[in-house]
């Protein structure tokens, strides 16, 4: 997924692939900043807790998955939080 530049919380591409072939693609305006919950998941198949996108209404999906492999491809590491942006917001959220 390409990004929109250096920092948190950017937005991109994601394209999807089955069988090596695209099949699809979409914008993802922005990502995850800083923290996820303790109990959010990467869900494959269902979404138990908050939807990527409300543009669906089933919620368990009915066929058969027999794989999954995700490529985040090259990583410049401009994401990566500095050590006292961390302790800001850890103190913030006391």
């Amino acid at each position: 997924m390409p990004n929109d530049g250096g920092g948190v919380g950017k937005g991109g591409t994601a394209t999807l692939y089955l069988d090596g072939n695209a099949i699809g693609e979409g914008r993802i305006e922005q990502t995850e900043a800083f923290l996820f919950s303790a109990d959010e998941t990467c869900d494959v198949g269902d979404e138990f807790d908050s939807p990527v996108t409300t543009d669906y209404s089933t919620k368990k999906f009915t066929g058969e998955i027999e794989w999954v492999e995700i490529e985040l491809g090259e990583d410049d590491h401009n994401h990566l939080t500095k050590p006292e942006d961390r302790l800001n917001l850890a103190m913030g959220i006391q």
